[in-house]
Formats: C-alpha cells, structure tokens, sequence
C-alpha cells in the first residue's frame, strides 16, 4: 500500500493555533509556529516558508506536535516545552524550578548594563541578586565584557539552571554561586559599581492572572511579602553594602510600586531615586545612586 500523504505544516500549524486560541492562549499563531519549529529542527521563518511552499510534515513530528499542541492548551509554558527562553541576544535553558525571563526585564538589563558601561574605572564590578534563570547577569557579563560579574542565587533549582546557562554561554568573566541575597559577596563590599535585581515583588495576597504563572512559576520567584517589597527593602540594605559611591542600584518592580520605592530607597540614604517605564509605557523598574 502507498504510504500515507503527510499532513502539511500549514494546516498543522493553522489547527495548533485555533486549538491554543481557543484554550486562551494569549498568542496562539506565535505559539504554534515555535512549537512547529521546536519539532522540526528549525526556526520560526522556516516554519513560515515550509508553509508559504506546501511542504510536509512526516507522521512522526506530526504526533510530537500534537502532544505539545495538548500540553501548551493546559498552559503548561511555552519556555517549558521547548526548554529555551529568548533574552536580548540570548538565548537561555529553562525549565521548571526557574522564572522564566521576560521581555520586560530586558529594559532593566538595559539600564544595568549602560550604568556599567558608563562606570568609571576600567574593570567595573556588576552583581545581579536572585539571578534565577541568569539572565541579567549574563546580559551584563557578555554586552559588557571588560566588566566582572557575579551572580548570586539562593534556590537549589534555579541555581543549576543559572550555572547551565553559564556554562552555554561561556562568560569568563561571570562567577554564579548558590547564597541568599542578604548576605551574598562579603568580599566585594563597597566595590560594586551596579547592584541589580528582579526579586519577588507580587503582594502575598495578589493571584497572577495568567495561568502559566500561578502553576508554574516558583513562588519563591514571585512572592514578596504583604505589599511585595519584603525583598526589595533587603536588596536596599545589601546595596548599600555593596556599591562603592556612585554606584548604581536597578530593581525590577510592578507597575505600582515605583513611589512606593523611591520613597523606600530615599529613606534608607540612597540619591536619585527614579522609575523608568517599560516599552508598553508601565512603570518597570527604579534606578537609585550610592552617596
């Protein structure tokens, strides 16, 4: 008997995408074509030409897409099922234990790193509190690769994540060790010149909306105390320990809680406070300067 005709890309990935819009799958023609692309090897554009030219999709990696098709539906992440989360120009291995990075954060690596680029010494020392994935620690160690960064991450899980993504990007200049943020680099005290950090800062009470977050996401990673700035108010503490004067302090925050830790921060003695908003216009993160 002649072997069955294969499916096309097209209609396989055009049904993906009605079945995620129909589970309410915020982006659902995006989802379905990474996930095409995820089981053929390929990236997003190749996924779009295959279709654009009637290819085929063997039964094989039909049946793979179907499975991610039905687990992506029940909102397991995207990230989680094809293990890679994209961060400015890199592109980092998730999973679950570990906050998966997001686009919004990239606006606060960039105001670290143009504080590092900006330092005035020829070796600036940057240090990312509660790196989770890695992430702003990695964007600091590679766009600026005359400075020394160190990363410091107090979960178990996140922390082999963080090393993994260490280890793939190969930063020589990016030291990662599993501590609490309260207490972390003792021996760089008063030499840092940016201080950064996306801490947990969801108020206790506060449910996230989207479901991939409220199943998915380590508690740990979100969770901030009554108001969320339970952890903001250490980072405050640290810092000042850590930056030299001068030094920058960059906190990712909701959209908010940027009077709330200006005031915070001025209190504790720190200069300058400012909240810069995100490329959706939402206040995202608050910048301050070591006297």
């Amino acid at each position: 008997m002649p072997a069955p005709a294969a499916a096309s890309v097209a209609a396989l990935v055009r049904d993906a995408a009605a079945r995620l819009a129909a589970a309410g799958v915020p982006d659902p023609d995006v989802d379905a074509e990474l996930l095409a692309a995820h089981v053929l090897g390929a990236g997003r554009g190749a996924v779009q030409a295959a279709a654009i030219r009637g290819d085929g999709m063997d039964a094989a990696a039909a049946a793979a897409l179907e499975e991610l098709v039905q687990r992506r539906c029940a909102r397991v992440p995207l990230q989680h099922l094809t293990g890679r989360a994209p961060f400015r120009h890199l592109e980092l291995a998730v999973g679950p234990g570990v906050f998966v990075p997001r686009p919004e954060t990239e606006m606060v690596a960039q105001l670290a790193i143009d504080a590092l680029v900006a330092a005035a010494v020829p070796e600036p020392v940057a240090v990312d509190l509660g790196t989770g994935s890695g992430a702003i620690a990695l964007a600091m160690a590679t766009e600026v690769p005359h400075a020394r960064v160190f990363a410091a991450e107090k979960s178990a899980d996140a922390f082999v994540w963080a090393k993994e993504n260490a280890r793939r990007v190969g930063a020589a200049n990016l030291t990662v060790v599993c501590a609490d943020l309260a207490d972390a680099f003792g021996e760089l005290d008063g030499t840092v010149s940016v201080v950064a950090s996306n801490p947990p800062y969801v108020p206790d009470d506060a449910i996230p909306r989207d479901p991939e977050v409220r199943r998915y996401d380590p508690p740990a990673a979100l969770y901030g105390g009554p108001d969320g700035l339970d952890v903001v108010r250490v980072l405050s503490r640290v810092g000042l320990r850590l930056a030299h004067s001068g030094g920058v302090l960059v906190i990712e925050h909701g959209e908010w809680q940027g009077a709330a830790i200006r005031e915070l921060l001025t209190a504790d003695g720190w200069r300058a406070a400012a909240t810069h908003p995100d490329l959706t216009m939402r206040d995202r993160a608050t910048t301050a300067l070591r006297p």
